[in-house]
């Protein structure tokens, strides 16, 4: 298997790291996270609004990347994210209310899910498209999302330091980011003069395609690994240290195989391969949740795992190689923007389910949910295949 795509400069080796990091302590945060608030003196509804605010805050400065962007250097908009990234941290190390925390939490960069919903991905994506060949671009966001995975299973792994110290390792993530930032290469920029609209020519299909990730993404939320921590926790008393050690397993069985996905695409297209490993990961996500012990219902997490992300490649690749270059940092944002709103509204939701029963509700509702959007995206696009030529 060839390790990374033989076309990476520079500048994609260079985000390929950014994304581990990144990884590593989104990984880290999010399994401690519900259980640090709740000894904070926080409901479970509590913590779900405070989940909440963290996609909303993200939902609100993607938008603001996705329509801007194109007026801003790039290697600037990461520096910028790496420093907020930064005040989050000791923001979170440093305060104990509520409404401190949400304001926080609101204006951060926390991301309380294994997955990337944070104001870099937009960035880094149009980047590590125009860093690749286009015949590898599938590949590079598998290993973009494969060691994003990985490093946020490490992370899991290691949550059982002490959250304040945590969230310090957090900001100091940030610092080494923001050097490696500093040193992307002129060509990671576009002139702003090429682009006075942040969607001239691609504005039907981007958001034909927004409009129908928010309901994977609305699915998604009720999932997220913070409130996944917590369900474990009330519905079988797994400890933090046990949900780290599941989400370690989980995260390496999630990146490995989206090795698979550029294959598979090359062979059947990016919406088939999205669909067709999304489905069967959906229908063990509700099997868990009706599980009545702890093996058979991680058991369940763990199978799904091994399909759950093969989807994203795919869907990354087919959105870049559906707009042209110019328009991709904005056809980014405004396609991540929906699933950040839409996973912005769940947790709440879940919370609430939570608060009352500690049955796998949101893990049956959130599966369904996800298996609609993959109905949907195969009617609508399964015909519809990019040029993988530009």
């Amino acid at each position: 298997m060839r390790l990374l795509p033989a076309s990476a400069t520079a500048d994609a080796r260079a985000l390929l790291a950014t994304r581990a990091l990144r990884g590593f302590a989104d990984g880290l945060v999010s399994v401690f996270l519900a259980s640090y608030l709740g000894k904070l003196g926080f409901s479970a509804l509590e913590v779900g609004i405070i989940v909440t605010s963290t996609l909303l805050g993200s939902a609100a400065l993607t938008l603001g990347i996705g329509l801007l962007g194109h007026r801003l250097r790039r290697r600037a908009v990461l520096l910028g994210a790496a420093a907020l990234m930064f005040a989050t941290g000791i923001g979170f190390a440093g305060l104990r209310g509520f409404w401190p925390i949400l304001l926080v939490a609101f204006v951060g960069t926390i991301n309380p899910s294994a997955g990337d919903v944070t104001l870099f991905l937009p960035t880094e994506q149009a980047v590590l498209s125009e860093s690749i060949a286009p015949r590898d671009r599938t590949l590079a966001f598998a290993w973009y999302n494969v060691l994003g995975s990985f490093a946020g299973a490490l992370g899991a792994l290691v949550a059982a330091i002490p959250p304040r110290a945590g969230f310090v390792l957090y900001a100091v993530v940030a610092l080494i980011a923001a050097a490696i930032y500093r040193r992307l290469s002129p060509n990671a920029e576009v002139e702003v003069a090429t682009a006075t609209q942040p969607l001239a020519t691609s504005r039907s299909i981007v958001f034909r395609l927004a409009a129908i990730f928010c309901i994977d993404s609305f699915g998604g939320g009720f999932v997220v690994q913070a409130l996944l921590a917590l369900w474990l926790s009330q519905r079988f008393g797994l400890s933090v240290e046990q949900a780290g050690a599941f989400f370690f397993v989980a995260g390496i069985c999630n990146g490995a195989s989206q090795f698979a996905s550029s294959r598979l695409a090359a062979r059947i297209g990016h919406v088939r391969t999205m669909v067709f490993t999304h489905l069967p990961s959906n229908a063990l996500l509700m099997l868990a949740g009706v599980m009545p012990t702890a093996p058979l219902a991680i058991a369940c997490l763990v199978l799904r795992s091994t399909m759950s992300s093969m989807d994203v490649p795919a869907r990354q690749a087919y959105v870049m190689a559906m707009v042209p270059r110019e328009e991709r940092a904005a056809a980014s944002s405004v396609t991540n923007v929906p699933r950040a709103l839409a996973s912005a509204i769940s947790p709440v939701l879940a919370g609430a389910l939570l608060e009352r029963t500690s049955f796998g509700w949101p893990l049956i509702i959130g599966g369904a949910l996800k298996s609609i959007y993959d109905l949907l995206i195969f009617a609508s696009f399964a015909r519809l295949r990019p040029d993988e030529s530009a």
